[in-house]
């Protein structure tokens, strides 16, 4: 915009909410970087169960000042994913009615919830 519409490079940049710094300094890609994204790529094509975190703990001793984040900016910049595993599907088992009791004490059934918060009357008061 500075040279094709001979704008000032602050109007330039304020235009396009860049700040000065950022047009003046456009960022370098790093000799580390390269090397450390070359070393995430062949971890994950070796253990393809691996996600980032556990690359990052192989690689700890190669890069010792690298942290997680940095890690996984790289591990997602070269569309690493680890594949999600499924449950399998069972096949649906029908439903079977509650019986009906036919006489007293038939079937039992227990309330855990209210024998837990149920406090017994105090039997030595009468």
């Amino acid at each position: 915009m500075v040279l094709e519409h001979h704008l000032s490079e602050r109007n330039a940049c304020r235009l396009v909410e860049l700040s000065r710094d950022s047009y003046r300094h456009p960022p370098v890609a790093s000799a580390l970087n390269a090397s450390l994204e070359e070393s995430i790529r062949q971890t994950a094509l070796e253990r393809r169960r691996f996600g980032y975190r556990r690359i990052h703990d192989m690689l700890r001793s190669q890069f010792p000042d690298v942290n997680h984040k940095r890690i996984y900016r790289l591990y997602r910049q070269a569309n690493l994913t680890v594949k999600k595993h499924h449950k399998a599907k069972r096949a649906p088992q029908g439903r079977v009615p509650l019986q009906v009791a036919k006489s007293i004490n038939e079937i039992l059934s227990m309330d855990f919830v209210s024998d837990s918060l149920d406090v017994p009357p105090d039997l030595s008061s009468s």
